[in-house]
């Protein structure tokens, strides 16, 4: 049996997660919520499946095919206006293309169509609401003042037709450093950020470099590169010349702050599992280890 219910976290999230009756709690949304369960449920003793955000690495390397790999870095940035848990809103380029890149990056995006997700013409629609186009305009400005180049976006449509809803543009700032919030953070909006590197070495350090640890890309035409990557990557999915695919096959899931234990594939099935060991002696006898009555 399966009950729906529809209401503010603050009230029925707390009621549900704060009580011995829950034999499990599985939760997906951003890790602050998760924190406040994990500790909800600790009082208890009760078992949590958190899937959480992610601030996800995209890593392009010289080799690899330039048009696939803007294309799937536009598409992996920008869909649903970034409003996915593993968007790929982090890209870390060889800086012997970034320029190049980056610039084809700026002029597929600027053609990028937003509108209502029911106009066939619409490629990606608005922010979910008010409130978050407000916190996605605060992240874009901290960007601005951390010092990363801002070199599209960054404002709402001046189409008149989307005045009425929360629509902002595609955005990308360059020349973003490791440090910067607007890198280290999960903005969950059309937000993509720019870092160079220079060896691989570096770009797995890049990578790495975050509390999060979701979900990650790699692109390069070398193999054994590719391979080493994506063992190198502390990710819970690693796509290699791909981003986004998912299969219900495949566990999915996260490491650090992405969360704990996995949706999807057979690890998920055991989530919502008790495991439970049953011995039956069909022919039982007297142990003897002590002394019998005389």
């Amino acid at each position: 049996m399966v009950n729906l219910i529809q209401s503010g976290g603050a009230t029925v999230g707390s009621a549900l997660t704060d009580t011995p009756d829950v034999d499990l709690v599985s939760f997906t949304g951003g890790a602050a919520t998760g924190e406040s369960i994990a500790r909800n449920a600790a009082a208890h003793i009760t078992r949590v499946a958190l899937e959480l955000g992610g601030k996800n690495p995209h890593i392009v390397f010289p080799d690899a095919d330039f048009d696939s790999a803007v294309d799937a870095v536009l598409t992996g940035a920008f869909l649903h206006s970034g409003q996915v848990c593993s968007a790929g809103t982090r890209l870390i380029v060889h800086e012997s293309i970034a320029e190049d890149f980056v610039a084809a990056l700026v002029r597929r995006a600027e053609r990028i169509t937003v509108g209502p997700g029911l106009d066939p013409a619409s490629e990606t629609g608005p922010l979910v609401s008010e409130q978050h186009r407000a916190k996605v305009e605060a992240y874009v400005a901290l960007g601005i003042s951390e010092g990363a180049k801002l070199v599209t976006g960054g404002a709402r449509p001046d189409d008149p037709a989307l005045a009425s809803g929360s629509y902002y543009l595609p955005t990308i700032f360059d020349d973003c450093q490791r440090w910067m919030r607007i890198v280290q953070e999960e903005t969950f909006g059309p937000i993509l950020t720019v870092e160079r590197f220079t060896t691989e070495a570096e770009a797995i350090a890049l990578g790495n470099d975050t509390a999060y640890g979701l979900a990650a890309g790699v692109r390069t035409a070398d193999t054994a590169r590719g391979e080493r990557l994506v063992r190198a990557l502390r990710h819970g999915t690693v796509w290699l010349n791909d981003f986004g695919y998912y299969t219900p096959a495949a566990e999915w899931g996260g490491f650090g702050r992405s969360g704990i234990g996995r949706e999807l594939g057979p690890s998920a099935l055991s989530e919502y599992q008790e495991t439970k060991h049953i011995w039956h002696n069909t022919a039982p006898s007297v142990g003897g280890w002590f002394a019998a009555d005389n």
